[in-house]
């Protein structure tokens, strides 16, 4: 059943009970087929084939055969690309999915901001409600066009909390990161449970055939000690994990960067998150060591952190990626306003309507978030030989029915609503609007039962 080895491996008998209408939906979900997108506006991403207008994409147990025009198949279901935008499934780069379930729950007054909240609350979340909230986030990804997300797990208050977030993601069967990460409240002298990453590692990444998901590490950067901090990040490069960090999130936090680079903490293999205060010295740090940017505007500019330096980043030849961070600030999981912001914030800073053109913005959230998550060889473009994750967008809805240039419709006008057909792996997930493996209303009844339960426990109102 689970893509990443046996099943609950690792995963105590009683939490995989308590998971109640979706629990079996790995079986649930549509078998890998072949079939052949017929007709579609194709936006490949790849910079040897392009766009193919009234292209065709044939796809046969979830690779990509061929893309082109006139594809010739025998006995291959057709889906109709007519009045469609077929492209890359976009791709987040980091996100707090448990506390999708505080969805715009970050209030008006210091005491219940974003970081109160998700500390007060996280500490009273069940391993079930770990599940709930990152199967929310998932599904709600997959209705918005999102095939890859960055699980950035930063409350595995124990060995079943773990077990609970890869269940959960292996069960929407989304293309993923799990980011292995500390707890809310977790004491700044305490190392993170490395010996229980290492449990994560053998026993739900040993033998992965079809690496769907890929295992990461959350690190504290900052905030905890330099001396945990190094033990922690030497043990996790010694498991070959990729690294994640927040660092120069805000004036607040400035200088994080520059003692990074001095620890030769940065590298290829660590993805740094905001970069909001970096100065022109720790931009070129970044570019030198080949570390990649994930930048969330939404959530920065809402927390108050300030404006993404997307241009500064870009012009230094850093990798930009593009980032959810937590529906607790941001809302929703609309990676087509992600984008928008993007573009708007830089242009805006730049005084230049030109600055950031939106196919460069749809790189950023498609082939440049698969180069930054380690994942480029397989998707991010769609070209023969990757695996087919893909989305098609319909012209035919009010807001982006006049069909003009596609790439500045999908970052200008483009919502969630507007996603016809999302495939991961071969998998159709969703298809003529609708998701095709799971009861919506249920997922929704669960997220607020335990919401409830969570702030009755937390006495949090």
């Amino acid at each position: 059943m689970a893509v990443l080895g046996a099943v609950g491996v690792g995963s105590p008998a009683n939490l995989l009970a308590s998971l109640t209408t979706n629990a079996q939906l790995k079986e649930k979900l549509p078998s890998r087929s072949e079939f052949i997108v017929r007709g579609a506006y194709v936006m490949s991403m790849d910079s040897i084939l392009g766009d193919i207008a009234g292209g065709d994409i044939h796809v046969r147990d979830g690779e990509i055969i061929n893309v082109g025009k006139g594809l010739i198949t025998r006995n291959v279901e057709e889906i109709d690309g007519q009045d469609m935008i077929a492209l890359p499934g976009l791709i987040d780069t980091h996100w707090h999915m448990w506390n999708t379930l505080l969805r715009s729950m970050s209030g008006d007054k210091k005491e219940h901001g974003y970081f109160p909240t998700s500390e007060n609350l996280g500490k009273a979340f069940t391993s079930e409600d770990m599940y709930r909230g990152v199967f929310l986030a998932a599904i709600e990804a997959l209705f918005s066009g999102v095939t890859t997300v960055h699980d950035w797990n930063h409350n595995i208050r124990a060995p079943a909390y773990a077990d609970a977030a890869l269940q959960a993601l292996t069960e929407a069967g989304i293309r993923a990161r799990f980011s292995y990460g500390y707890y809310q409240g977790q004491p700044y002298d305490e190392i993170t449970r490395l010996d229980d990453l290492a449990r994560v590692q053998r026993e739900w990444f040993t033998n992965s055939s079809d690496r769907l998901i890929t295992l990461g590490f959350a690190s504290r950067g900052t905030e905890c000690s330099p001396e945990i901090n190094r033990r922690e990040w030497e043990a996790v490069r010694e498991m070959e994990i990729p690294i994640s960090v927040h660092a120069n999130s805000s004036p607040q936090w400035t200088g994080e960067i520059e003692y990074l680079y001095k620890e030769r903490m940065l590298g290829r293999d660590i993805q740094v998150i905001h970069a909001i205060s970096s100065t022109p010295a720790e931009i070129e740090m970044l570019a030198e060591t080949g570390t990649s940017v994930s930048l969330s505007p939404y959530t920065e500019m809402r927390a108050g952190f300030g404006f993404p330096k997307t241009g500064n980043l870009l012009d230094a030849g850093v990798l930009v990626c593009l980032s959810v961070d937590t529906a607790a600030l941001s809302g929703n999981a609309d990676m087509f306003g992600v984008m928008k912001a993007i573009q708007n914030v830089e242009n805006a800073l730049a005084e230049n309507e030109f600055k950031l053109p939106p196919r460069r913005v749809l790189e950023l959230a498609t082939i440049d978030g698969a180069r930054a998550l380690g994942i480029a060889e397989r998707v991010g473009s769609l070209k023969p030989g990757k695996r087919a994750d893909l989305i098609l967008v319909s012209t035919k809805h009010i807001n982006i029915g006049v069909f003009t240039d596609p790439a500045h419709l999908l970052v200008e006008a483009a919502q969630p609503m507007n996603v016809d057909t999302v495939i991961v792996d071969g998998r159709i997930l969703k298809r003529r609007g609708q998701l095709t493996a799971l009861d919506v209303n249920q997922v929704i009844h669960e997220a607020n039962e335990s919401l409830a339960t969570v702030r009755r426990r937390a006495d949090w109102w």
